[in-house]
């Protein structure tokens, strides 16, 4: 038969060509068939934000936060929390790009120059000359994944973005009375007293009725309903494992060690150098510098003459009064410690080699470099576990694409078990019990990707029980997962939950008998304050400093309205925990503040003034396009 195929193969595809082309034609073709499905998981003006596109932006984060802080705990971002704060800066940003474009805010070019010379990292690469070093910022972008155009558009995109909200912000004012008003009303005191009812003390004498606990069930039954959930396994490929499995090679060792050992020790090497300053500072004028700038070329030539009189002649000539009096000698010094055009003809030069006129902001320098030292650097058996981390942390980032191509191949071709994969590839089966479709607060891992749990709770996974493909979970991180135990959402029956149900009747009446009670004072103390028996001492309390008492004691103690000095009476339920009844005996002014808080608390309230009209103006914008967040904050 596969004979009869193969030599008549033209036939064979001919037939499959007419089969197969007019179902298309009938049914249409659908996008899912050549890109990959992925579940909206936002909306903006119209627009849809994927869940590939939010995993591949929460990717690209925790790389760049990565690089900046080597030392950042990667659970922190790649717990629920991070990656939805992910979501809402892409929504963000989504919000004020549609709001530009309707706008037509636009970044002129000389706008965009003065942003790029305002960036510290591009403004040490002038030269002496005052030209950019063009490989330098070339090198720069490159460092952040990017092209100098590329750099350039995203930057201009970017402050055409800013305009959106600086542009409302920026012009915030407030008045000195609207700032008195408002540091006043959050630094205001008060003398109060208060009588706490407690609910704890009604729990005791209360016993419900079976009846009673029936009714409670029934009227409170989404308290007690279970949410669907599985016992899991799941096997996690990363770097870490692959990293593991690698072998080096002694020699390769050894000559990776030669080649890099002052990177990896992290010494660098030191240079003495003198130097003849003439002042020219930046403010200085046009006129003023280029007079500067000749007399350092006229010594220049002295010196390049008689090299041996450098000392002599900055001694008499350089007006840098730290060195001029020791021979211009600036000791040894490493990278860094110089501005950046002195810095990079220093570690240019030969030992005894003397510089052409360089200029910084302080004016024009002529150097010489008089000594180099290189620090030693550790043995190879000092250094040898340092450079195995970083030959198999190289390797491994080669060699995952490889790993991680054959683990998806694996979950699929095995998709009755795990098993044949973490043994193949050297992997654990993990197993998990209670799983549900949405992260559990506090999860970490691949428990806490919520594609990989979508993954899992497919239908197909749910009926079959089988392998689910293999889900990108965090940078370098794959995992495949499969349901054992599956149990649907359900209501517990009472028999199973009557312990709870008694204590939540118990803790509901007790509250009510508390509030109810001190309600009953709180009319009975307003009529007749003679009658108030059981409140507190007084004390004097403050948003700053409130004594220990609840917030919500705090906050209705505080707007209370006080007429004519006399006493004011006010309440406020505690929840659970019960009531509280509240005296004002008196307003007390704040507390005597110097010039200096008056200053910054100005600055503050426009700064929190600013922020509440910007915040105020995105929920504007946020509803203007439509935005939508279809998955839930965790």
């Amino acid at each position: 038969m596969l004979e009869s195929i193969r030599k008549n193969s033209k036939i064979v595809m001919i037939l499959l060509f007419l089969l197969i082309i007019p179902s298309f034609i009938f049914v249409g073709i659908d996008r899912s068939y050549f890109t990959e499905s992925s579940p909206t998981v936002a909306r903006v003006d119209g627009n849809d934000i994927k869940q590939s596109d939010w995993d591949n932006a929460h990717r690209v984060e925790s790389d760049r936060m990565r690089a900046e802080m080597p030392n950042l705990d990667p659970k922190l971002l790649d717990s629920p929390e991070a990656k939805y704060a992910t979501l809402e800066r892409m929504v963000r940003d989504r919000v004020l790009t549609a709001a530009a474009q309707k706008m037509h805010l636009t970044t002129s070019d000389a706008q965009l120059v003065r942003t790029l010379q305002g960036i510290p990292a591009i403004a040490s690469l002038r030269k002496p000359d005052g030209t950019l070093d063009a490989d330098g910022y070339r090198a720069l972008v490159a460092s952040q994944g990017m092209t100098p155009e590329g750099f350039e558009a995203n930057l201009r995109r970017n402050l055409a973005l800013n305009q959106v909200l600086g542009s409302l912000q920026e012009t915030s004012l407030t008045t000195p009375a609207t700032t008195d008003a408002a540091m006043n009303a959050v630094l205001q005191r008060r003398e109060i007293q208060v009588a706490l009812f407690n609910a704890e003390q009604y729990k005791a004498a209360l016993q419900p009725s079976a009846d009673e606990i029936k009714a409670y069930y029934d009227a409170h039954q989404a308290q007690f309903r279970k949410a669907e959930q599985a016992d899991i396994e799941y096997v996690v490929l990363d770097l870490n494992t692959v990293k593991q499995g690698i072998q080096l090679n002694e020699d390769d060792l050894r000559t990776y060690y030669k080649e890099n050992a002052p990177r990896l020790a992290g010494v660098q090497e030191e240079r003495r150098a003198s130097h003849i300053l003439i002042n020219a500072p930046q403010s200085a004028s046009a006129e003023e510098r280029a007079k500067a700038k000749a007399k350092a070329e006229a010594l220049l030539a002295e010196v390049r003459a008689k090299p041996e009189t450098f000392a002599e002649v900055a001694k008499k000539e350089s007006q840098d009064p730290g060195s001029a009096a020791n021979g211009g000698d600036l000791g040894f010094f490493g990278r860094g410690a110089m501005v950046a055009p002195f810095e990079q003809v220093a570690f240019s030069l030969p030992k005894g080699g003397i510089s052409d006129v360089v200029a910084t902001d302080f004016g024009f320098h002529i150097i010489q470099v008089t000594d180099t030292k290189q620090p030693p650097v550790p043995s190879y058996e000092q250094m040898r576990p340092k450079i195995v981390e970083e030959l198999q942390q190289q390797q491994a980032q080669r060699k995952y694409a490889e790993v991680a191509d054959s683990f998806s191949n694996l979950v699929y071709e095995q998709a009755d078990s795990l098993q044949p994969t973490a043994d193949k590839l050297g992997l654990k089966v993990v197993k998990a019990t209670g799983v549900q479709r949405t992260p559990k607060q506090g999860a970490e891992g691949p428990l806490a990707s919520a594609r990989f749990l979508e993954a899992l709770f497919t239908p197909e996974s749910l009926d079959s029980k089988r392998n689910t493909e293999a889900v990108e979970f965090g940078t370098s991180q794959m995992v495949a997962g499969r349901i054992t135990r599956y149990e649907p959402a359900h209501t517990e029956p009472l028999t199973a939950v009557e312990a709870d149900v008694k204590r939540l009747w118990v803790a509901d009446k007790a509250a009510e008998l508390a509030k109810k009670a001190g309600e009953d004072k709180l009319a009975e103390w307003k009529a007749d304050a003679a009658k108030a028996q059981g409140l507190a001492a007084a004390q004097v309390i403050s948003r700053n400093d409130p004594k220990g008492l609840p917030r919500e004691v705090v906050d209705a103690a505080l707007v209370a309205p006080v007429k004519d000095g006399a006493a004011a009476w006010t309440g406020v339920s505690l929840g659970k925990n019960g009531y509280a009844v509240v005296k004002v005996n008196k307003v007390l002014a704040p507390e005597q503040r110097d010039a200096e808080f008056e200053r910054q608390a100005a600055q503050q309230y426009v700064q929190l003034w600013s922020s509440a009209e910007g915040a105020a103006y995105y929920e504007t914008l946020k509803n203007r396009f439509k935005v939508q967040i279809k998955v839930p904050r965790p």
